[in-house]
């Protein structure tokens, strides 16, 4: 397939279609290849990408600073704290001075409608490395562990327990589009976006995946091949809501008891950080089906695909 992200923003699944998402994890499995045998992939040397960063992070900064230094790419940090957008600079106006500065625009922050303000004004490449409606370098990394795992999409079952934020939606479209079945286990009155559930049933009807949001646990992990966990909250969130979802979500928790109502193959994954006691036990964490380390490398993989795709 043809590349079609060279000079292209890279903001969402929602964005992209069947081929789109395939290309990118293949070559992210391909990039992974190259980084097994130590061979150098320096394609980008000379370009230089500012990395904007409003969320802590562990993975997704670390893997595109390493990601990016394999390509020969230089990058800027840039900390909200000491630029002017605090003080109320417009972001209009600080992304098209980055666009004159820099090669690409890495962003982690907060709503989705920041990182589509930043590709509005700038000419050169943005990249979302979070936002609270997806979290699209996570996805390609997942789809490469599934992959490596299973070696195809189609027919299967992915049973998805934690809050409902921007992995869960991510996961929604890529299923969706893909073709593999998606239960996703949450207690009532805590459902997906209107507008996500609709896109993805959209999707659903060409591949001919099952999306389903239920209240039963059993039901959910019920044949699955992957059980995903997920925090039972997300940073930025109010006190009063996070522990009224970590309350909504006990009966949720990933156990050996619960992985053991999957397939006897199935392997867990988790995007990580994960908080240990709470939406998973230590013990699924540590056991053989979880491929939870293989997915955080993965990371680093996909995330040097993107840069590579669509840098100019």
């Amino acid at each position: 397939m043809r590349n079609r992200f060279k000079g292209k923003d890279f903001l969402a699944f929602k964005d992209m279609d069947r081929e789109e998402i395939e290309f990118i994890t293949d070559l992210s499995l391909d990039f992974k290849k190259k980084w097994t045998i130590r061979e150098p992939h320096e394609y980008l040397k000379g370009q230089v990408w500012a990395a904007l960063f409003e969320k802590n992070s562990t993975r997704t900064r670390n893997a595109f600073e390493r990601a990016a230094a394999d390509l020969g790419v230089k990058v800027v940090y840039l900390r909200p704290d000491e630029m002017q957008m605090t003080r109320g600079e417009p972001l209009k106006d600080t992304a098209r001075i980055l666009d004159r500065y820099f090669d690409g625009l890495f962003i982690r922050t907060f709503g989705h409608e920041i990182v589509e303000e930043c590709a509005k004004w700038m000419q050169n490449p943005v990249i979302n490395g979070l936002t609270a409606l997806e979290h699209p370098t996570q996805g390609i990394a997942d789809l490469m562990t599934i992959k490596e795992k299973k070696g195809h999409y189609q027919g299967l079952k992915i049973c998805y327990a934690g809050n409902i934020y921007n992995v869960a939606y991510t996961t929604m479209i890529f299923c969706a589009t893909l073709g593999i079945d998606l239960s996703i286990a949450c207690p009532e009155g805590i459902e997906p976006d209107e507008k996500m559930i609709a896109e993805a049933k959209r999707r659903a009807k060409l591949s001919g995946a099952k999306i389903e949001i239920t209240s039963d646990f059993d039901k959910a992990l019920s044949g699955a091949d992957i059980v995903y966990g997920m925090s039972q909250y997300s940073m930025g969130q109010s006190e009063e809501k996070i522990t009224h979802l970590k309350e909504a979500f006990k009966p949720y928790q990933i156990t050996m008891e619960q992985l053991k109502k999957a397939k006897s193959d199935a392997i867990f994954m988790h995007c990580l950080p994960a908080h240990r006691g709470e939406e998973v036990t230590d013990e699924v964490m540590e056991c053989d089906q979880s491929v939870i380390f293989d997915e955080g490398e993965n990371r680093m993989h996909s995330i040097k695909a993107i840069l590579a795709a669509v840098a100019d």
